[in-house]
């Protein structure tokens, strides 16, 4: 009969477990948002994001339409994906407005 243990069953050190344990006790680089509770913030909060993806968004818009009319191919079909759809919006506005 065998006398020791065989290698196969042997259990391996977990040396992942001091790496997660570590890397949670240090807290996280960068800004924390905490979500805002007072109805007034929550509405300021919500503006803030609304505007700030129409600003994002209108950049997009004239960086593509920029490089569509230069060399640059590749932001051609943003272009013309951010004209279409600017007008399926106009056309589904004024079908709910009739």
């Amino acid at each position: 009969m065998a006398q020791g243990q065989i290698k196969g069953l042997q259990k391996q050190k977990g040396s992942g477990g001091r790496h997660a344990a570590k890397a949670a006790a240090a807290p996280k680089k960068g800004k924390r948002y905490i979500a805002p509770k007072k109805a007034a913030a929550v509405k300021q909060a919500a503006l803030h994001k609304e505007l700030s993806a129409k600003i994002s968004r209108s950049i997009e818009q004239q960086v593509a339409a920029a490089a569509s009319s230069g060399k640059l191919t590749i932001m051609k079909n943003v272009a013309l994906e951010g004209t279409s759809s600017d007008k399926d919006k106009d056309k589904a506005s004024k079908a709910k407005k009739s």
